[in-house]
């Protein structure tokens, strides 16, 4: 099958290097244009092109996806199948261009958490499974017809980064299944039902404030939700801090936001109950542990973090 690979971040990458190893020719790789990243806005390329050069795969970086000039690109490599992985959203006149047509890899059970954060979504709204979905794609995002689905657990603390790992290689491997099907002609579709279908739209800052009147495992999904990017946050004396790594506890008699210290935790009042942190990260420094934390910085016993949302 030849196959133009279209993806941007990490978690595209693992699909790319299991569709490479395999019986399937990579023709070329679609990516995004290199941009300013990071603290120091240095222009870098996304991971999917540095993938794609170490591997040399020929390589398309379109400012503008309905671009005739890209289209015609597109054309000439007689794909018989696109497949995308963490993409733009393709025009029409793109993914209608291969004979088989174009196929997406989305991390989640399919209708539910259609968008741009399912992974950190599906923690943050405190699920018990999640898992990846292959499916055509259609004009309008994420509603295409389904082709394969696998669940995985969730468990109480699982965070959004050791999600994204187990969904990135489970989803390298379902979607080399994928194309294996369309290859072989075997295979069939369903429809979503569009009842069943929920949102997980692209996180803001203010998905990230912690506001400690929610009780105690909202406040802990919120958190584990988005570790390790883009951080849940709070603020105490005018200094912003993101939390990782919580726990429920059994605390009681706390107000909200309320600190006790202990050598290597931190425990934090919620309008009900309590969680406890392991790991924080001051703006400007690196993410350490409570006890590296203490061992340098100051933090008074009965101090109380404050909800700032940022507008």
């Amino acid at each position: 099958m030849k196959i133009v690979f279209m993806g941007t971040p990490d978690f595209a990458c693992s699909s790319l290097e299991r569709l490479y190893s395999s019986s399937h020719k990579i023709s070329a790789v679609v990516t995004v244009p290199d941009k300013p990243r990071g603290r120091g806005q240095k222009v870098l390329p996304s991971a999917v092109k540095k993938k794609a050069k170490e591997l040399e795969i020929p390589l398309l970086q379109p400012q503008n996806l309905s671009d005739k000039n890209f289209i015609e690109d597109l054309t000439q490599i007689k794909a018989n199948l696109f497949v995308i992985v963490a993409f733009r959203i393709l025009p029409e006149e793109v993914f209608t261009i291969p004979e088989e047509g174009s196929i997406n890899l989305h991390a989640s059970l399919l209708p539910a958490y259609r968008g741009a954060a399912p992974i950190n979504r599906v923690i943050m709204n405190g699920e018990t499974k999640s898992g990846v979905t292959t499916f055509f794609l259609k004009k309008k995002v994420d509603t295409g017809n389904l082709i394969l689905q696998k669940k995985v657990p969730i468990s109480e603390n699982m965070t959004a980064g050791e999600l994204h790992d187990n969904l990135m290689t489970m989803g390298a491997e379902l979607l080399l299944d994928t194309v294996n099907l369309i290859e072989s002609g075997n295979f069939s579709v369903s429809e979503q039902d569009n009842s069943l279908a929920s949102p997980a739209p692209k996180l803001f800052q203010d998905d990230c404030a912690i506001n400690w009147q929610k009780d105690a495992v909202y406040i802990h999904n919120q958190i584990r939700g988005l570790d390790p990017y883009p951080g849940a946050y709070t603020h105490l004396e005018g200094n912003r801090y993101k939390l990782y790594s919580s726990q429920i506890s059994d605390s009681k008699g706390m107000k909200p936001g309320e600190i006790k210290i202990h050598r290597d935790v931190i425990e934090v009042g919620c309008a009900s109950g309590s969680i406890q942190i392991r790991e924080l990260q001051l703006t400007g420094k690196r993410r350490m542990t409570v006890d590296e934390f203490l061992r340098g910085n100051l933090m008074e016993n009965g101090a109380v973090f404050k909800t700032t949302y940022l507008k």
